[in-house]
């Protein structure tokens, strides 16, 4: 819809990436939040944010380079073209590489593992409902053709490979709104009294679950495996971690979000 936020003769800034850094912001406003109500370090917890969005990066545009291998095997080139570097790339790539380093800083840093991935999860909600509105001014991501009242054409020549003057499904936006009534959902379960653990379990699981259902909307390059795309597959295992990893917590004490003297808590 609007590629480009400012234009300053040739140099322009691309909406995209400003609202992906505002969701970046805003996700970790909200996990520094409740990692100070938790009595965790705070300077800690913004490294993980900023080592975490890196690392993401990263996984983002490896799993994008592996899901579309059979283009950058024969256009070798476009691996290092403008084009490439501001793509998005793959989200579950770079919540997965995320993931995996997080758990090791988290170890690493002797912090309480379930209750700092708890706090995380509403902000990485929150920052990835932004990000979507990005890739929606963007023209990234876009849905299949659709005719219902709501669907949304995109004109503007800038925008990426979407199809031009072709009424969509705005994909998008559906995943923009279901993220934010997740963030919502999470930050209300985590400032009530609840075992650590329980609010990234549930993140994974619904988040997997939404993500699944929004994959019939939208268009595929690539084609898809037993009838599902990568991306569902993909889902569905984060669906089956959060539940392993929720029916494995301990029925324990109940903790609670009240503040307390920071301290490493292993």
């Amino acid at each position: 819809m609007y590629p480009k936020l400012f234009h300053f003769g040739a140099f322009s800034i691309p909406t995209y990436g400003v609202l992906v850094a505002l969701g970046f912001l805003a996700g970790l406003i909200v996990a520094l939040r409740l990692a100070r109500r938790s009595g965790l370090p705070g300077e800690l917890i913004s490294n993980l944010a900023v080592y975490c969005a890196l690392v993401g990066i990263a996984g983002a545009k490896l799993f994008m380079f592996l899901f579309d291998w059979p283009f950058y095997w024969t256009n070798p080139g476009e691996i290092f073209t403008l084009s490439t570097l501001q793509a998005a790339g793959v989200y579950h790539g770079g919540f997965l590489a995320a993931l995996v380093f997080a758990y090791l800083y988290i170890r690493a840093q002797k912090l309480p593992l379930a209750l700092t991935m708890d706090c995380f999860a509403p902000g990485i909600a929150l920052g990835h409902a932004i990000g979507r509105l990005g890739c929606f001014a963007a023209g990234c991501c876009w849905g299949r053709e659709s005719h219902l009242p709501w669907a949304v054409t995109f004109r503007s020549q800038e925008a990426a490979n979407v199809p031009i003057g072709v009424p969509l499904h705005p994909a998008q936006l559906y995943e923009s709104a279901a993220n934010l009534l997740l963030f919502v959902f999470l930050y209300r379960i985590f400032i009530q009294r609840h075992r650590p653990g329980v609010v990234i379990s549930l993140y994974l699981i619904l988040y997997g679950v939404i993500r699944f259902l929004i994959e019939f909307f939208r268009f595929h390059e690539q084609s898809l495996v037993w009838g599902l795309s990568l991306t569902q597959w993909i889902s569905a295992g984060l669906v089956a971690l959060g539940a392993v990893i929720l029916l494995r917590l301990p029925a324990a004490k109940a903790a609670t979000a009240e503040p307390r003297s920071p301290a490493r808590v292993s």
